[in-house]
């Protein structure tokens, strides 16, 4: 489970995001056309495909619905 979501806007090119997953400190960037980089730690594939859906989910929550 991702814990401690953060997340910081970059205009025009995306936002920077952080969190914590199984005692894990993760950093990357969320580009507008859904991309991801990861910046920390090096994200094996298979949980890099985990976690990514996670925060697509999440960046849906935060900042493209309206509430």
């Amino acid at each position: 489970m991702i814990q401690h979501f953060q997340w910081k806007a970059h205009r025009p090119s995306g936002w920077s995001f952080s969190f914590y997953h199984q005692g894990a400190r993760y950093r990357g960037f969320y580009h507008r056309d859904g991309t991801i980089r990861w910046d920390q730690p090096e994200t094996r594939p298979e949980k890099a495909e985990t976690l990514e859906g996670q925060i697509h989910d999440l960046m849906l929550y935060h900042v493209y619905e309206d509430h």
